[in-house]
């Protein structure tokens, strides 16, 4: 079941990002993934709209929103490959005409679920505070 996230499912959606973060961004630096766990609870929520996905009373996955954007899409590593990922997108492509992400280049689960569900490449830049090639994807809605 997807529901509107929240305040009280936080440790719940940071421990999901910091779990799949760790398995899908293994290049990065510590003291940047420590930053960006710091960030989550204290910005990046918050200013985000945010549904997670339920099982049987568990939050096991979320999926976070700024404008048109997936600012967050992360489902705990032991559900992943259950299509969870793909109802969280499904649920916000039905609130936007476009949606946008931009996902590390040696991320290999991420690019090739974005690839599989039909987002197209625009761009690639160096992102500095993380040291990594970022690739920015697009998906037009067909309906």
């Amino acid at each position: 079941m997807i529901r509107k996230y929240k305040a009280t499912d936080i440790t719940n959606v940071i421990d999901i990002w910091y779990k799949s973060s760790t398995i899908a961004h293994p290049f990065l630096e510590n003291d940047f993934v420590e930053k960006v766990k710091k960030d989550m609870r204290n910005i990046y929520i918050p200013k985000a709209k945010t549904w997670v996905y339920e099982e049987n009373g568990e939050i096991v996955g979320f999926i976070s929103m700024l404008g048109n954007e997936v600012a967050g899409l992360f489902v705990n590593p032991n559900q992943q490959t259950k299509g969870i990922g793909t109802q969280l997108v499904d649920f916000v492509a039905k609130l936007h005409n476009e949606l946008e992400v931009e996902v590390f280049e040696k991320n290999k689960i991420g690019r090739p679920f974005y690839d599989k569900y039909g987002f197209e490449f625009t761009r690639k830049y160096f992102n500095k505070a993380s040291n990594q090639e970022v690739f920015r994807l697009k998906f037009k809605n067909k309906i």
